[in-house]
């Protein structure tokens, strides 16, 4: 098979390459085009670099292009995938600092929560111009991918106002599928039956079994409790899990943002979280993991490319879902995963222009969702919360409305549990003006901004977060994984 896919976003190096490799293990696929894009040419050369490294040692025809110019890149493209940060970290660590004079304590801040909402804003206007681009140049009936957070407002502005048909896709399910296959003993995740339901993040086992055996909360908590691992770096997933009766798909740092109950007090915070890694719930723990990684990435580069020159090995493809949907659209093979879509009537209890995450299958026919889903009425309470401010969030990025946006956080389970209304207002003020070259839509709402933040009377808190560690050296990252190293 020839066809096209173009990836923008390309420079988020580990990700592209993941996603190359798990395209070229399908036999079909070893003659396609793959064009890389990205608005750093420096990022563009590293990736590009590595993966004609995997073309060459493996022998195949794949052609690999690498510009700039993103239209150039998606003429033609069968397929779109993006994978963007826009801002890159330079604005995440404001959608992590800001908050924090605010006394808002984020894990990740990159898809709800006042970091999250921001994000949204930077992305959804060149998102739009994805569109405009793939209705214009593309192939007609192109597909659009998004992996890009916050994933529920990236794919609903894509569906609503940039009207391509686009999927949203993201790992949380199959890694809590993982765990849950450890915990209860399985030899592989292959034995456990899963329905996972709800939107992206907030995604629930609604039904869970083992060999065709059906496991109940009892089990699941007792399993979980026991793992001399999990129970120590899941306590907030856990505690879910015995309130709801179901466990979601989310890791510990990142649920806890989602929700107004464990984050709200500084004093807590360390009841709820584990240090042994980011995702468990450190401050701002994602930006440092990114920050340390793109370090790494640059200082070890001839490393990277010195390992692409291997042999790539089908089973060690990855459960990213990207090339198995394109592996059923293409060759029949059908294919079961859990997707980001809108959702008319998917999941019965919630609103019918949500981008709902939920079982479907892929043939050459498309992606099929199962339609019929009803939530447990705690799941559906709380992926409400949250749709309503992505729904506000979506809607301010694409009419520029400020006070709409001020609202969006405003009504932000997290932030309404931490932060006054003054506070919020304040702190939206501070985080546009901060931003403002990333967020045209709002250029004739910064000068009034600027006035009111001269003005103000709001007081902040000079604070790095109940649980905020220092970015390593690479220094300290090579002793880290040279210690790693003897102890295996």
């Amino acid at each position: 098979m020839s066809f096209k896919i173009a990836i923008i976003g390309a420079g988020s190096v580990g990700f592209t390459k993941k996603l190359f490799t798990d395209l070229l293990c399908v036999p079909e696929f070893r003659d396609i085009e793959v064009a890389l894009t990205d608005i750093s040419q420096h990022n563009l050369d590293m990736i590009r670099a590595i993966l004609e490294k995997i073309v060459e040692a493996n022998g195949f025809p794949v052609k690999v292009t690498a510009d700039t110019d993103r239209r150039r890149a998606l003429e033609g493209a069968k397929y779109i995938i993006s994978c963007v940060r826009v801002g890159g970290l330079e604005a995440y660590a404001d959608d992590i600092r800001i908050p924090l004079k605010y006394g808002i304590d984020q894990c990740v801040g990159d898809t709800i929560c006042a970091g999250g909402i921001l994000y949204g804003q930077r992305n959804i206007p060149v998102i739009l111009d994805f569109c405009k681009d793939i209705r214009e140049v593309a192939a007609p009936g192109a597909k659009f991918l998004n992996y890009a957070n916050p994933m529920a407002m990236n794919t609903w502005a894509a569906i609503e106002y940039g009207k391509v048909d686009t999927v949203g896709l993201c790992h949380g399910v199959q890694h809590g599928a993982e765990q849950i296959a450890e915990i209860l003993g399985a030899k592989s995740v292959s034995e456990l039956d899963y329905i996972c339901s709800g939107i992206n993040h907030q995604t629930w086992f609604v039904d869970l079994r083992l060999n065709g055996r059906k496991i109940g909360k009892d089990e699941l908590v007792a399993a979980f409790e026991a793992h001399p691992v999990f129970s120590q770096q899941e306590k907030l997933r856990i505690d879910v899990l015995k309130r709801f009766g179901v466990y979601s798909t989310e890791s510990n740092g990142h649920l806890s943002e989602y929700l107004p109950w464990y984050r709200k007090r500084p004093e807590e915070i360390a009841r709820w979280i584990d240090m042994s890694d980011w995702i468990h719930g450190e401050t701002g723990g994602y930006l440092r993991h990114s920050t340390e990684t793109r370090n790494w990435f640059e200082t070890e580069f001839p490393q990277f490319l010195a390992s692409a020159a291997k042999p790539i090995d089908p089973a060690k493809r990855s459960n990213e879902h990207a090339s198995h949907i394109l592996e059923a659209l293409e060759t029949g093979r059908v294919y079961r995963g859990h997707f980001n879509v809108k959702n008319n009537g998917v999941i019965t209890n919630l609103p019918s222009d949500a981008i709902i995450e939920s079982p479907g299958f892929v043939d050459r026919f498309g992606i099929n969702m199962v339609s019929g889903v009803t939530l447990p009425e705690a799941c559906a309470a709380t992926c409400m919360a949250s749709i309503n401010v992505q729904r506000m969030s979506v809607h301010a990025a694409v009419s520029g409305d400020i006070d709409l946006l001020k609202l969006a956080v405003l009504h932000d389970p997290l932030v309404g549990a931490v932060s006054t209304p003054e506070e919020v207002w304040q702190m939206v003020d501070e985080m546009v003006v901060a931003q403002a070259r990333w967020l045209p839509q709002y250029a004739d709402a910064v000068p009034a901004a600027k006035e009111r933040l001269a003005k103000s009377s709001v007081k902040t808190r000079d604070w790095a977060g109940a649980a905020r560690r220092n970015v390593r050296s690479i220094e300290e990252l090579r002793a880290e994984k040279s210690a790693l190293k003897k102890a295996v």
